[in-house]
Order: structure tokens, then sequence, then C-alpha cells
């Protein structure tokens, strides 16, 4: 915010630029899902078991359902279809035989690889373009951006579970400018 407490001067520009970045990886994600049969709801579920496994994390179809907000019965369904195409297994914990752990499989890797590649490969050089300073400040930005969304994810979802409807203010502005 500047001094009068207005949004800097490109701020919408660059919400702009994030919806039309946000359309746009959607509509990657349902071109290379396609070719795979996986629902964006199997890639999200495969993301969340990635970052689990590079943290060294432990995921279970508790904590996946939590992570991808889903009712019992769906998150059972998800994992049925995860394993069902040899994406996931599942094991007993050595330390409580009720629990359920998930991990994901090579072939798991091996599509997300494939399927990801190629969007990685024209991102790369945008990014190794940037100096060590604006790469960290991309960086802090995109970091905090999603952590604003997923709060504001959850403001909406409290909201909605309490029965509100936000009031969205009305203005003269012309739909399309």
């Amino acid at each position: 915010m500047t001094e009068g407490g207005m949004p800097p001067q490109g701020a919408p520009e660059l919400l702009r630029l994030l919806q039309q970045f946000t359309v746009a990886t959607d509509r990657y994600v349902d071109a290379v899902s396609d070719r795979t049969e996986l629902h964006r709801t199997d890639l999200n579920a495969l993301a969340v078991m990635a970052a689990a496994e590079r943290e060294g994390q432990t995921v279970t179809p508790s904590s996946l359902r939590h992570a991808l907000n889903l009712s019992s019965p769906a998150t059972t369904a998800l994992v049925d279809r995860l394993d069902r195409a040899g994406h996931v297994t599942r094991s007993r914990s050595n330390s409580d035989r009720r629990q359920v752990h998930l991990e994901m499989t090579d072939t798991a890797r091996s599509t997300g690889a494939s399927m990801f590649l190629p969007l990685a490969q024209a991102i790369s050089p945008l990014i190794a373009r940037l100096s060590p300073e604006e790469l960290q400040t991309v960086t802090t930005f995109m970091r905090q951006a999603i952590l604003a969304t997923e709060e504001a994810g959850q403001q909406a979802s409290d909201l909605q579970a309490n029965g509100v409807i936000p009031e969205v203010p009305v203005t003269d502005r012309p739909l399309r400018e």
C-alpha cells in the first residue's frame, strides 16, 4: 500500500496477470491430464504427496482429505482411483496398524515428470534471466501470494459453511475495459 492506503499503480495489472496465469495453468493441466486420464483432483493429490515426500512427511488418507478439502467418501474414491491406476500404494503404519500410509509410485513420478516437463522447460529460461535480487523478490512474492490465497480460500469456506454470502461491491465501471 502507498502512504494514502491506495494500492500501488501496477497492482490492478498484476492481479489481472495472476488471474491470466491461473487460467493458463488450468488450461495446461486440462490439456495434459486428458492424455493421462488423471483428474485435476488426482493431480492435486499427487502434488500434495510429492511435497510431503520432499519434506520427509507421511501422507495418510486423512491428511490428504484435509489438504484437498474433500469429504471422506471422495477421499476414498480418489485413493482407490490412484491405487487402481498404479500411482499410489497403501501400507499399514508400523506404529499404529489402523493407520494407512500412502506413497507415490515410480509410475506416478514418471507420469508427473512427462506431464510437467514441457511447462518446466518453457518457464526455466524465464527464471534463468532473472537477477538474484529479482529471483528473491519473485520467490518471496509467490510464497506470500500462495499463503494469502490459501487464507482467502479458508475464509471463503468458513463464510460458506456459516451460510454467509459475501457482499460484492457494485461499481459504475463497465464490465469490460
